[in-house]
């Protein structure tokens, strides 16, 4: 099924009892198992305004798109959504109802913030088959923001979006990233809690115990108009001079092509084994590391991100007991999903209010059932 009106998806809910697999792009292979339903027909662009900064699309518009728009007036998406493709092996294309639903947030978020942190308004169908919006369109105009901010990382399971309303930023002039070869992963947790608690704004930070070249990696990156960035690099690379040798990259597309190694995970691509995404607070990062019999990993948002290459059908989570925060199943095997949750189960009083959320707007458990427990 492929609606192309927000009417025509309200009514293939009203008619719809059995349970419906939502898809966007299908970048991610996220979708349990029913009948396909795809918001790839609901696309295109609704409203542009560069001077005040906002933008509505349709669901199903593709991410390229709204990216390549955005680029030609000096604007961007804050949040920097990653592209699962290379590391799933998918072949869809990601769209920007996809992104919302996933709350999909790359390495800038430790400075500009997630997803939700600049959705203002949606419109979607709920499992009854009705049309439902909340917030706006424009930035002043926040009338049930909070649903606003439910519905990213819903992953389908409350409605499905047609329409989705993003406060944009401007592009910045330039970037420099300050890189520091061959610490060990504690380490580098100390180098990079230092550079984001420093005064220099950095908008990203990661580390790769193994990189391209094969050796450890650490990347500070700092954004804005040229002179402060030059600045702010030097002053980092006093700042954190005691943790090793320094260098600093400038060049426009060797920068792209690093933090997008890291916002696509590409070092996993086309590894075998399982990929956990695994969020925790940053000085815990390596003891996430040390808990797990890893193949490989790579550390963001200074730490408090982690993303384990592992052996096939293990489930990671007995093993991290003790440390607080969540792990999801990002890439398995159908064997391994259909055993082990993807999401990180939730705490018995979460579960129940989240199940009293899903009871409200999918009461007859159509949509996405089962993906969230």
């Amino acid at each position: 099924m492929r609606p192309e009106t927000e009417a025509e998806l309200a009514e293939i809910l009203k008619d719809t009892a059995a349970p419906l697999s939502i898809r966007g792009g299908n970048t991610r292979g996220m979708a349990p198992a029913g009948d396909v339903l795809e918001t790839s027909g609901l696309a295109g662009v609704e409203l542009y305004e560069p001077g005040a900064l906002t933008l509505v699309v349709k669901a199903g518009t593709p991410v390229a798109e709204v990216e390549a728009m955005l680029a030609a007036e000096g604007q961007r998406l804050p949040y920097e959504p990653m592209d699962h493709r290379a590391l799933l092996g998918t072949k869809g294309v990601p769209t920007m109802g996809g992104v919302v639903a996933a709350n999909i947030s790359g390495p800038r978020r430790v400075q500009a913030g997630a997803c939700r942190d600049y959705l203002l308004g949606v419109r979607f169908v709920d499992g009854n088959g009705v049309a439902l919006k909340n917030g706006g369109r424009v930035m002043k105009n926040v009338t049930g923001y909070d649903l606003v901010k439910l519905m990213a990382g819903s992953y389908g399971t409350l409605g499905v979006l047609t329409e989705v309303s993003f406060k944009v930023l401007p592009q910045p002039e330039a970037a420099a990233c300050v890189l520091i070869e061959g610490l060990s992963d504690e380490v580098a947790v100390q180098a990079m809690s230092a550079a984001l608690g420093s005064p220099f704004d950095v908008t990203g930070a990661a580390h790769a115990p193994v990189g391209v070249d094969g050796a450890p990696v650490t990347m500070i990156r700092v954004e804005g108009f040229e002179g402060s960035v030059a600045y702010r690099a030097e002053q980092l690379k006093g700042l954190l001079g005691g943790f090793g040798d320094l260098s600093v990259e400038t060049a426009p597309q060797r920068l792209a092509a690093g933090w997008k190694w890291i916002r696509d995970v590409e070092a996993f691509a086309g590894q075998e084994g399982d990929v956990w995404r695994i969020s925790v607070k940053p000085s815990d990062g390596p003891k996430v590391t040390a808990a797990l019999d890893a193949k490989a990993v790579i550390y963001d948002w200074g730490g408090g991100l982690v993303w384990a290459l592992m052996p096939a059908g293990r489930d990671i989570r007995p093993a991290l007991s003790g440390i607080g925060g969540h792990a999801t199943l990002v890439r398995a095997s159908s064997e391994t999903k259909a055993r082990v949750a993807m999401l990180q189960p939730e705490p018995a009083p979460v579960a129940a209010l989240s199940r009293g959320i899903r009871q409200k707007y999918d009461p007859r458990g159509i949509l996405n059932a089962g993906l969230m427990g």
